[in-house]
């Protein structure tokens, strides 16, 4: 067995080559950008009023000589227009404003007689009430770097200078293997000796969770030849495998003779940890492969501590959970010592360790919004920090 730490350590400097795509700028939320974006025009294109007001050129006797108003420019008013110094424009927000106009004063500092303006804004200073061109972005100026997360927001100012597609990493096409006679799907009746199958819905949910649509469940029955089976078709359709159970050392654990068989390069299998003891991390080629264990609660701890860290970086993404320290609310002592990942609340600033922690429980997991780290040590006091991992409940 190998520690927690060389595991993570394995996998950090394993190399996996992210695919790209083009992707419609109102499709693009939640992916990274997998080039740089350049603003392609000025925005605005124009000199631009940012108030419903009159505009006009600044001088500093603007104050004192009424003016005349000689045009109407609405917003998306498409003719140039031109006006005489001395006069001025109605001009709303969002229109271009005349050439050689530079000035805006807002209609509640002004007055109108007819058509003759008389400017009341004692502090007007010329270019106020203006969004000048290029004012958002120049053309050709950078507007996004590679690596840049697409939040609703990033996607709107794209759309406000004029993108319609990027290039960003695509999603992994992921299978999930699932291994064991004793599963039955939930909904169907428990016959004796079987359980309901939570694994895939649960994998499934985690991975729609991260933006990954592109997933292919599988069952394999447990022989060696069609655990070896099934892993081979997988592989031929996937970027990255998830086997669940089946991994350990039993009579029936095929998952590590089957990757064997498969060609798959063995990184590593069984950790100094619990839950998860028996994980295996391999690759075939460019392909990551993970046997999970077979308990739930088990197949979470370890999705979420080494799955999620590969998956993030092939989407582009940082790839760590949230790491926080933070005091126990309550004393633990372990039997063990395994690093151990603890289902828990983080709340006010304090962490709880939730009870039910067998590996075969994942209501205490249901609960839970972050997983307590305890290294070696076999004893933790109340207020004693602690390292936690903040599960990602919303993406």
């Amino acid at each position: 067995m190998i520690t927690v730490t060389e595991a993570k350590e394995i996998i950090q400097k394993q190399v996996f080559n992210e695919k790209i795509v083009k992707t419609a700028v109102f499709e693009a939320v939640n992916k990274v950008l997998a080039e740089d974006v350049y603003a392609m025009v000025d925005i605005p294109a124009f000199n631009q009023s940012s108030m419903d007001g009159y505009a006009f050129a600044f001088n500093e006797g603007i104050r004192n000589q009424p003016l005349k108003v000689v045009e109407e420019v609405p917003a998306g008013k498409q003719e140039h227009l031109r006006i005489e110094d001395g006069t001025a424009a109605r001009i709303f927000t969002g229109a271009a404003l005349p050439q050689d106009t530079d000035t805006v004063v807002m209609q509640e500092l002004a007055t109108l007689n007819g058509v003759e303006l008389t400017v009341l804004d004692k502090n007007l200073v010329k270019g106020q009430n203006v969004r000048v061109r290029g004012a958002e972005i120049a053309e050709g100026e950078l507007a996004l770097r590679k690596g840049s997360y697409l939040s609703p927001a990033t996607i709107g100012f794209l759309s406000a200078i004029g993108i319609v597609e990027v290039t960003t990493f695509a999603s992994p096409v992921v299978s999930i293997i699932i291994t064991g006679d004793e599963l039955q799907m939930p909904g169907e009746k428990l016959l004796h000796g079987q359980v309901y199958e939570a694994s895939s819905s649960m994998l499934r949910a985690a991975l729609f969770q991260m933006g990954v649509r592109d997933v292919i469940i599988y069952y394999a029955k447990d022989t060696l030849a069609d655990t070896t089976m099934v892993l081979d078709k997988a592989l031929a359709s996937s970027d990255l495998v998830l086997l669940t159970g089946g991994v350990s050392v039993g009579d029936y654990d095929f998952v590590v003779k089957a990757a064997e068989l498969c060609g798959i390069e063995q990184l590593f299998h069984r950790l100094k940890q619990r839950p998860g003891k028996p994980l295996f991390f391999g690759r075939k080629g460019d392909k990551p492969v993970f046997g999970l264990p077979g308990n739930p609660s088990s197949v979470l701890t370890c999705f979420y501590e080494y799955v999620w860290t590969v998956l993030r970086r092939l989407a582009g993404q940082e790839d760590k959970l949230r790491c926080l320290k933070a005091p126990l609310s309550n004393s633990y002592t372990k039997t063990n010592q395994l690093t151990h990942f603890l289902k828990g609340i983080y709340k006010s600033g304090k962490v709880d360790i939730l009870a039910g922690q067998e590996s075969f429980r994942l209501r205490s997991f249901a609960e839970a919004n972050c997983l307590v780290v305890l290294g070696e040590m076999k004893s933790y006091e109340r207020d004693e920090l602690v390292e936690i991992h903040l599960i990602p409940l919303y993406g």
